[in-house]
């Protein structure tokens, strides 16, 4: 498989991209170079190989989920412009 002009002229349609003649050509190339690199690697050996979803053998990263003493509503409030009834007052947004 290859990627042609028309192909790249295709793609830029639907993206609504403008390309020079140039820039056709060289995308084409581009794109080609890739499918062909692709190819490559689907002559590796690979029947031996488990599947993996990382190089290193990285487990689950986040924290306990701990329950532990919050900010007051009290500190919370402390530095706001305004509140009212312990919480924040902000300007209507609708009106």
């Amino acid at each position: 498989m290859s990627i042609t002009i028309k192909d790249v002229e295709h793609v830029a349609n639907l993206a609504r991209l403008e390309l020079s003649e140039q820039e056709k050509e060289q995308f084409a190339g581009q794109l080609n170079a890739i499918l062909k690199y692709a190819e490559k690697l689907n002559e590796l050996e690979t029947d031996d190989v488990e599947p993996t979803s990382h190089v290193l053998p990285v487990h689950n990263v986040m924290r306990e989920d701990v329950i532990r003493e919050s900010v007051s509503n009290e500190t919370a409030l402390r530095n706001a412009p305004d509140d009212e009834d312990g919480q924040f007052k902000v300007p209507a947004v609708l009106e």
